[in-house]
C-alpha cells in the first residue's frame, strides 16, 4: 500500500496559516491604539474579603494585574499598561499634576497613540480630569475612570469601567470633546462632573449641566458637549513648570472667622478661593480680612460651598470695587485649579475674570 501524499496538505495549512495571520495583524491594526496610565485608587484597590466595600487598601494592584483582568479589552483596542503612580488619589499634588500632564502630553504627540485612559482614586478624580482638561494639548481622547469598589468587592465595578473607558478613548467620536470621565456606563465632562456620594457605584454626576453620553451594548453615544475651551484650545502650557502658585480653599460657614484665611496669607498663598454660603456671601467679619489680603497681593476669587449655579459677579459682593473674582460654575475645587493655572500666565484680576469665563 502506497503512503497519501502529504505536500499539497501541508501547502495547504501553510497557507491557511498565513492568512489567518494576515487577518490576524490587519484587525490589530485597525483597532485603535489605547495607552493606559495608572494612578492607583480603588480600581486599584483590595480588601480583606470579597464583602469588603469599604475599609479597602488603595492603590494595591498594578496596571498590568487590571489589564489581564479584562481579556476583553484585546478586542476593542491595542492596550498598553504603564505605572505612572500607586497612591489613593487623596494624597495626589500640583507635582503629581504637572508630571501626569506632561507624561499625557508626550503620549499624545506619538502617531501610534490614538487615546490615553487614566485610572484614578475617585476622590480627587474630579479635579484632576479638570487640570488635564486645562493643559492637555491635543484633540486625541483622554478620559479618566475609576471604581467605587475595590478589585477583589463582590460586583467589583472597576473591570467594566475599565473597558467601557477604552471603548471611549478608541472613539473617533471623542475626540475633541475635552477631558472625560468614565464611570457606571456614563461619560462626563471633566469641567462639570463632581462625586456626589461617598460609596456608591453611580456617585459620579453632573447634576445641573448632565452627562454627555452613555456607553451601551460595547458603543460610546454622544449627545452633547462642553461650550467651554479646553485641552488643544487654552492658554495654558506646562512643558516648563516645575511647581503651580500656592492656592487655598477657605470654607464658609455660620459664624465663620478668619483663623484659616489668616493663616494661608501668612503662609504665601498666592490665590484664595472662598467657598462662600449661598452665592458667595462674605461674612461680615470675614470680609475685612479678605479686603486686607488682596491688598497684600493675594487674588480672591469668590465661589460658592451649594454646588450649582452661577456665582454671580458684583452680586453678593462688589467685585469691580473690591478687585475680586468670580468663580461663574466652577466649583471652589476646581476654581482653585484654574486660578493656579491662571496665576502662571497673570496676576491682572479684570484677565483672570475673562479666564474664569472662558474655561
Amino acid at each position: 500500500m502506497s503512503r497519501p501524499k502529504t505536500a499539497p496538505y501541508r501547502q495547504f495549512f501553510a497557507a491557511l496559516a498565513t492568512l489567518l495571520f494576515v487577518v490576524t495583524s490587519a484587525h490589530a491594526q485597525t483597532r485603535p491604539n489605547v495607552r493606559i496610565l495608572a494612578t492607583g485608587g480603588t480600581i486599584a484597590g483590595t480588601g480583606a474579603s470579597s464583602t469588603t466595600t469599604v475599609g479597602y487598601t488603595a492603590a494595591t494592584v498594578g496596571v498590568q494585574q487590571l489589564i489581564a483582568a479584562v481579556p476583553e479589552l484585546a478586542k476593542v483596542a491595542n492596550v498598553k499598561g504603564e505605572q505612572v503612580f500607586q497612591i489613593a488619589s487623596e494624597s495626589m499634588t500640583n507635582e503629581h499634576w504637572l508630571t501626569l500632564g506632561k507624561r499625557v502630553n508626550a503620549l499624545l504627540a506619538q502617531p501610534d497613540v490614538d487615546g490615553i485612559v487614566i485610572t484614578h482614586g475617585t476622590d480627587t478624580l474630579e479635579e484632576t480630569a479638570y487640570f488635564l482638561d486645562l493643559v492637555v494639548k491635543s484633540r486625541k481622547p483622554v478620559v479618566l475612570v475609576g471604581a467605587m469598589r475595590p478589585s477583589t468587592a463582590l460586583s467589583a465595578d472597576g473591570p467594566l469601567n475599565l473597558y467601557n473607558a477604552v471603548l471611549v478613548a478608541g472613539n473617533a467620536d471623542a475626540a475633541g470633546k475635552g477631558v472625560l470621565v468614565s464611570l457606571n456606563d456614563q461619560i462626563h465632562s471633566a469641567r462639570d462632573v463632581t462625586k456626589t456620594n461617598t460609596s456608591t457605584p453611580d456617585s459620579f454626576k453632573t447634576p445641573e449641566l448632565g452627562l454627555i453620553g452613555y456607553i451601551q451594548g460595547g458603543k460610546a453615544f454622544f449627545y452633547r458637549a462642553s461650550t467651554r475651551k479646553h485641552t488643544f484650545d487654552t492658554e495654558f502650557d506646562i512643558a516648563n513648570l516645575n511647581t503651580l502658585p500656592q492656592v487655598d480653599i477657605v470654607y464658609g460657614y455660620a459664624n465663620m472667622n478668619t483663623v484659616a484665611l489668616d493663616a494661608f496669607v501668612a503662609a504665601g498663598a498666592k490665590g484664595i478661593i472662598h467657598a462662600g454660603v449661598g452665592d458667595g456671601s462674605l461674612a461680615a467679619r470675614v470680609k475685612p480680612a479678605l479686603i486686607a489680603a488682596r491688598k497684600k497681593g493675594a487674588i480672591i476669587v469668590r465661589a460658592s460651598r451649594v454646588g450649582q449655579g452661577i456665582l454671580a459677579r458684583n452680586g453678593e459682593a462688589n467685585d469691580d470695587e473690591l478687585d475680586f473674582v468670580a468663580a461663574d460654575t466652577l466649583s471652589p475645587q476646581k476654581a482653585r485649579i484654574l486660578l493656579m493655572l491662571a496665576l502662571t500666565k497673570t496676576t491682572n484680576t479684570a484677565e483672570i475674570q475673562r479666564m474664569f469665563y472662558t474655561y
